[in-house]
């Protein structure tokens, strides 16, 4: 998400019973609800499985898919269970919106490089400064994908990049058009479901260091353009791995989500970042003829208003709702062939929990689930830094990155007359 106001709006729907001391007083081992919310802890013994090299995973997470006997020996912490932080996490929406005030955000020098596209477009992309120097050219490659609004300074983004960073990772954050003051030259956005900016950061990464492997992780929107693209290459799919991290997948569900009770305010707040994008870069589209709705865009109360003004025009959808319903990536997840592992919280109050397609990833022989009990949008305010540090979620996708890493799972065409439809696995220990 995008930085927004909260703070006046949260006041009107959270009510708390106990008095909350201050934020940075607060301590996991002394505070008196601590034992309630660790109360799944006595239960790791009886169900260790028989082989301590690969322990089943704890009860507190749901855990399943079709990659699930393939990709379990990738992980080191699974059997433990999820932990959310005290207090904090006693609700989904103070979770969410104390892990975007209050998330540490680690220091990082980055270098931009602005990508001019096909269309005349621009991205831009951050990578780390002096990693050309420091890294090899084969040095594994991950790009960043945050969520609407998001970019490469956003906290959850920075905590990922500086842990792949310390793993020996290249890495670099794919600011969407006009997200991350990334600069906007012609009268289009992004959307759920545009993928030709995908396409071509990843042939622009992949040209630039072509001996190493690449990988993705994306967040929220970002996790369902990468899961839509990963279904779209399918086979001939770049990538070596991808990690989706609270992915709304069914866009109907969520817009139905969004304006229920406290979700209201993230709708608000995050349809204020979009009017604040779009005024700054009004002047290209004052001219635009068809159905666009440029004073509703501009003042824009909802993100269902702005896209039904602007962003469904710009992409060739009938309405608002033709657009959600296909371009939510729920459907895309049958297509992917290469390994995929997706991270939900069940109490996530933008990415709801019945929109996850649990059978699609189940019959998936390159796709993993892992859903906690709580972690909220972009919280997961658990493990060893919590509260102020990073997401509970970012060791396990360096857990799984670093697995197909070492295994070097890799596509290789069998002939150019076939390299869209058939492809020969090579693992190479």
């Amino acid at each position: 998400m995008a930085i927004f106001s909260i703070a006046a709006l949260a006041s009107k729907y959270f009510v708390f019973t106990p008095s909350i001391p201050a934020i940075h007083s607060l301590k996991a081992s002394s505070y008196p609800f601590s034992s309630t919310i660790t109360r799944n802890t006595t239960t790791i013994t009886a169900t260790m499985s028989a082989n301590p090299l690969n322990p089943r995973p704890h009860p507190s997470l749901e855990v399943s898919g079709g990659a699930l006997d393939s990709f379990l020996p990738a992980f080191t912490t699974l059997d433990r269970p999820y932990d959310p932080y005290p207090l904090v996490c006693s609700n989904t929406h103070l979770e969410t919106v104390f892990a975007h005030f209050f998330r540490s955000k680690p220091d990082v020098r980055y270098r931009r490089e602005c990508l001019r596209t096909k269309d005349n477009g621009a991205v831009a992309l951050d990578w780390v400064a002096g990693d050309d120097r420091n890294l090899s050219p084969n040095s594994p490659t991950l790009i960043l994908l945050p969520g609407l609004t998001g970019g490469s300074g956003d906290g959850y983004v920075r905590h990922m990049l500086v842990r792949a960073r310390k793993k020996g990772w290249r890495v670099v954050v794919f600011n969407s058009r006009g997200c991350g003051h990334s600069p906007v030259t012609t009268p289009q956005f992004y959307s759920a479901s545009f993928l030709g900016d995908m396409n071509e950061v990843v042939a622009h990464v992949s040209s630039r260091f072509p001996e190493a492997n690449l990988y993705a992780a994306g967040w929220s929107l970002g996790a369902n353009i990468l899961v839509n693209y990963m279904g779209q290459e399918s086979g001939s799919c770049p990538l070596s791995g991808g990690v989706s991290l609270c992915n709304p997948f069914d866009l109907v569900i969520a817009d139905e989500d969004f304006q229920k009770g406290f979700n209201k305010v993230y709708d608000k707040a995050l349809s204020s970042s979009l009017q604040e994008i779009f005024k700054r870069h009004a002047l290209l589209f004052e001219e635009l003829e068809g159905d666009y709705n440029i004073p509703a865009a501009a003042s824009c109360r909802s993100i269902r208003e702005f896209d039904e003004s602007l962003t469904r025009v710009s992409f060739g959808f009938k309405s608002v709702h033709d657009y959600y319903s296909k371009s939510g990536s729920s459907g895309s997840i049958k297509d992917v062939a290469k390994p995929l592992l997706c991270i939900q919280a069940e109490n996530d109050p933008i990415a709801p929990a019945r929109g996850i397609p649990r059978q699609a990833i189940k019959e998936n022989s390159k796709c993993m689930l892992i859903v906690t009990p709580q972690g909220g949008h972009l919280g997961w305010i658990g493990g060893d830094e919590a509260p102020f540090g990073a997401p509970w979620t970012d060791p396990i996708v360096m857990d799984f990155l670093q697995y197909l890493e070492r295994t070097k799972s890799t596509s290789v065409p069998i002939s150019k007359s076939d390299q869209n439809t058939h492809t020969v696995e090579a693992t190479v220990k």
